[in-house]
């Protein structure tokens, strides 16, 4: 059944939806300062079973979101540091020898959990990446011969420093073409920032201090279900295969210079991106269709990490959102 004759999400289904979504979000807020949009793309993610690139300066509350999250929803959170000389077993898991019995025993690694923050990814091997990524895209991991599977709900959250790169592979734009957004953290305002101290000096921040679940895994797996449920209208997925395919033809529709830019077009991946994304933003705006809107609010997000500007607009300082903007403006609006 495709979505043209898919059930519509019922009005009872969308204000309970609307509900819990508030819920998960008030306890976020209780925990986290400001950072309304960095709340918009983990519930995405949580939505939409998508996972997550954060980028930022160190200190912007990554982590805190992403054990805040977990703790709201009753979920599973586990935090992968990444070293250079991590390894994949010490991701995914290996076999130890029990000499006692003679035999070898399965320990899972970290990632077999329902929220996995990896913690500045560019600083792990291109084998551990791999390693990684792989587990994200399969949903399973392989050890000594034998499939265990991720749980779900899976979200991994994966974090890179934008700062320092001694020390760092960078990803290559195959993998990061896995992570179905990215997002770019700023700094809090003076109000938020003075907010904070007021929270840690209140306490708030304690370890025993942890936010009260208002969710289940249950009520998550329902939720990315009406998220699938939400219409998409054939002239807003014509729109976004219209703008996914002008970052290929950058030429035949941008001003030549900024085109001259761009060196490599988004993949399919955007397009289905922006399909399941919009879809959670409607849910999250309280509706059960898309609009163009959430499609333009989305845009930065899906594709800064897929466009691949070269030398040329590195040297002049040109940024990518600069050139996402200039693909919206060639692309009419339905």
């Amino acid at each position: 059944m495709n979505q043209m004759t898919a059930a519509r999400v019922a009005p009872e289904d969308l204000q309970s939806a609307q509900a819990l979504l508030a819920g998960i979000s008030r306890s976020f807020e209780g925990k986290v300062v400001g950072q309304a949009r960095l709340r918009e793309t983990l519930l995405i993610g949580l939505m939409t079973g998508g996972h997550i690139l954060l980028q930022s300066v160190p200190g912007l509350a990554k982590t805190t979101a992403a054990q805040t999250l977990a703790d709201t929803v009753s979920a599973q959170f586990h935090r992968i540091q990444c070293t250079p000389d991590l390894l994949p077993s010490d991701i995914v898991g290996t076999q130890v020898y029990d000499a006692s019995k003679g035999v070898f025993n399965t320990q899972l690694g970290p990632v077999h959990a329902n929220l996995v923050l990896l913690d500045e990814i560019n600083r792990s091997s291109a084998k551990t990446q791999s390693a990684m990524l792989e587990a994200m895209q399969e949903r399973q991991t392989s050890i000594g011969g034998v499939v265990y599977p991720l749980p779900d709900p899976f979200l991994v959250l994966a974090t890179q420093n934008p700062i320092e790169q001694e020390g760092t592979y960078q990803l290559p734009e195959a993998q990061m073409d896995r992570f179905m957004l990215k997002d770019v953290l700023d700094y809090p305002t003076p109000a938020e920032e003075a907010e904070v101290i007021r929270r840690i000096d209140a306490g708030v921040f304690a370890p025993e201090a942890k936010p009260t679940a208002v969710a289940g895994l249950d009520d998550v797996r329902r939720l990315q279900a009406l998220t699938r449920r939400v219409y998409i209208d054939p002239a807003i997925v014509r729109y976004i295969v219209g703008l996914v395919y002008v970052t290929r033809h950058a030429g035949h529709y941008l001003d030549p210079k900024l085109a001259g830019f761009l060196e490599f077009g988004a993949s399919p991946r955007a397009s289905i991106a922006f399909s399941q994304a919009s879809r959670a933003v409607a849910l999250l705006n309280g509706r059960d269709h898309v609009l163009p809107e959430d499609v333009k609010g989305l845009a930065h997000r899906v594709l800064r990490h897929r466009v691949l500007l070269g030398f040329a607009a590195v040297a002049e300082q040109v940024q990518v959102e600069s050139v996402i903007d200039a693909v919206l403006a060639s692309v009419q609006t339905p």
